[in-house]
């Protein structure tokens, strides 16, 4: 797996990205989400990590990453991250990505390269810009009802935001059950300290999109 050689500045805000290779799916199953789920939580660490040893009593000790949100679809996935340590990007996607082709070419007999290269990322450097990737992130799940809702004047928005916030690989659901395992959110601003401000805003973004 490639190592991204790129700096990430601690306490800055990141968008980052990657789909299967040739855009193939690389969540086959229930099985496969919850495994990269588990993934996204164990590999958050500084401690040297042995898959096969981690048992309930696993304690990460300090974070690489704090995750402010994230949405696992069928041929990509997404997640709004900053830095907790030096390097702590980098280090965290390369044990995610490196574990979860290793599981997934595996289970399913195969070799070689799953994801289309090294994860991209985008910096996210102003807070407007911020707030919308949190919208974005969340909304994504909208595409597997209707894949052009964005510019379907029909849709149904209530339908939409119901299906949005029903998905279960989402931090959406996180954030609806106050239960909070893979994200931590407290590192990032206050925008959705409740869950019907994420509900409106949402709602706005579904309505924004058919109005414009």
């Amino acid at each position: 797996m490639s190592y991204r050689k790129q700096n990430f500045a601690h306490g800055e805000f990141y968008h980052l990205y990657n789909r299967g290779t040739e855009k193939r799916e690389i969540f086959l199953d229930e099985k496969d989400y919850n495994h990269f789920l588990y993934l996204m939580y164990v590999c958050n660490t500084t401690k040297s990590l042995e898959l096969r040893k981690i048992n309930e009593k696993f304690d990460r000790i300090e974070l690489l990453v704090n995750i402010g949100a994230y949405v696992l679809m069928p041929n990509h996935f997404h997640i709004l991250i900053t830095e907790n340590t030096e390097g702590g990007i980098s280090k965290y996607m390369l044990k995610l990505m490196t574990a979860y082709t290793m599981y997934f070419n595996k289970k399913y007999k195969r070799t070689g390269k799953l994801y289309e290269g090294v994860f991209k990322s985008t910096h996210l450097n102003t807070d407007n810009y911020l707030k919308y990737i949190y919208s974005y992130v969340h909304l994504n799940p909208a595409k597997l009802i209707d894949k052009n809702w964005k510019e379907n004047r029909t849709r149904n928005s209530i339908k939409l935001l119901d299906y949005v916030f029903s998905y279960k690989y989402s931090s959406i659901k996180e954030y609806s059950e106050n239960s909070f395992t893979t994200i931590n959110p407290e590192v990032f601003p206050d925008y959705f300290i409740k869950i019907n401000d994420h509900k409106k805003e949402l709602f706005g973004w579904l309505n924004f999109r058919l109005e414009n």
